[in-house]
Order: structure tokens, then sequence, then C-alpha cells
């Protein structure tokens, strides 16, 4: 399994979560204080997936830029008729 796909399950977990926040406060499985942990935990899922995805998104310009440093495209070794 790669790092973009459990990157996607878990934001559409955090969003899932996001959106029955409020049904669960309405039904009262969660009262005041249940409803506050839960919110700081979503904010700290959202930074967490914030982060990874600056990461992913960082590596991958990383790993393009040495495929290109190194010949992988472009006209590396005089190959083309510039």
């Amino acid at each position: 399994m790669t790092v973009q796909k459990v990157t996607t399950g878990l934001a559409a977990l955090a969003c899932a979560a996001c959106c029955a926040l409020p049904l669960l406060i309405a039904a009262g499985v969660l009262t005041g204080a249940g409803a506050a942990l839960a919110e700081n935990l979503l904010l700290a899922t959202s930074g967490v997936l914030v982060a990874a995805a600056s990461g992913m998104w960082w590596l991958h310009r990383r790993r393009t830029a040495r495929k290109t440093a190194a010949g992988a495209g472009g006209c590396a070794g005089g190959t083309c008729g510039c």
C-alpha cells in the first residue's frame, strides 16, 4: 500500500469524523468535554495530514529533480539535436 493511499484514507476518515461530530453531539453521545476533546483530536489529525502531504510533495519534487539531473530526461548526454 502506498503512502498516498494511506494518507488519502486518513483524510477521508478525518472528514467523516468531522461531519459526524455535530450529529454525535445532537444525539447526546458526546457531551461538552467529549466534543472538546474530539475537536482537538480532529485539529491535530488535520495538522498531521497537512504535514504528511507537504512531505510527500517535497519528496516527489526532490526525486524528480534528481532524475532530471542524472540524465533520465531532457537533452542530457547530448542525445538531442539542440
